[in-house]
């Protein structure tokens, strides 16, 4: 599938098929290292590749935001030695792609307990975050040090001070209040998590925003994950009816059916 192929397709799926916000779960990194006989390190390194690709297509077919959960705060747990590779190539990232991030208008934000990261690793997102200011394209997000549970927190401890400080009262409290003091509040809920290399759990993962996810899982492994494998999650995630727990008539369903274009292109179509 070229570049200049996933347009149409977006057009073809139509802007109502397409989720504003595709949360991905990076998994298989060190699976897929191994089974070609190289350490885990090697697996991030050609896993950057699959954020590029990823990035891109995102941005092309018109998705609003990408979150990618790129290191837990479990995975401090991981050997030292990986635990830094990771971390520089994170910096490696951050410096080599800001210059086509920014050409493409893409908006780099952050989500976790970041205070834990590597002095230069948090000075080299802040430098990029100031160089990307001005975009209002696609909201890069990446999860870093970041847990759901140690969200859930440190959004308690917020909503706490304003009930301690007098802002708020206590039965002043509802679900809305509590998102707003969740990190990146701003950013509307995922609408589709993909999960690659065939495990199929949260992880800790953004557990409040993904109440009403669809989910979808794929048993390719993170460092083989293509633009390609996007579409196809896009395609699997058109097909369904979300219904937030209300029942839906069947005559206003949202369905579809499989077509193939002149050029041969397998498309999605939107009929009533």
């Amino acid at each position: 599938m070229t570049d200049k192929r996933l347009p149409e397709l977006a057009k073809s799926l139509k802007r109502e098929l397409l989720p504003n916000h595709v949360a991905i779960i990076m998994d298989g990194n060190g699976r897929w290292a191994k089974t070609r006989g190289r350490p885990r390190v090697y697996g991030h390194r050609c896993g950057a590749d699959s954020v590029r690709a990823v990035v891109e297509g995102a941005d092309q077919l018109g998705i609003k935001v990408l979150s990618l959960y790129a290191f837990s705060e479990e995975n401090w747990g991981r050997p030292s030695h990986e635990v830094l590779a990771i971390m520089t190539l994170l910096n490696t990232y951050l410096l080599k792609e800001r210059e086509e991030l920014k050409a493409n208008n893409v908006q780099l934000r952050v989500m976790g307990r970041l205070e834990r990261l590597p002095e230069r690793t948090r000075k080299l997102v802040r430098e990029t975050q100031e160089f990307l200011q001005d975009c209002n394209g696609l909201v890069l997000n990446i999860a870093l040090s970041y847990g759901g549970r140690n969200e859930i927190v440190d959004a308690c401890r917020s909503v706490a001070r304003r009930v301690q400080s007098g802002e708020i009262a206590l039965q002043d409290i509802n679900a809305d209040i509590f998102a707003g003091a969740l990190y990146n509040c701003d950013l509307p809920p995922p609408d589709l998590l993909i999960r690659t290399s065939g495990e199929q759990r949260l992880s800790n993962f953004m557990l409040w925003q993904m109440a009403y996810t669809e989910f979808y899982f794929t048993d390719v492994h993170w460092p083989d994950f293509r633009k390609e494998h996007l579409v196809q999650a896009l395609y699997d995630y058109a097909r369904r009816q979300r219904r937030f727990g209300v029942l839906a008539d069947e005559s206003e369903a949202l369905v579809g059916r499989e077509v193939v274009g002149e050029d041969g292109t397998l498309m999605f179509e939107r009929h009533d």
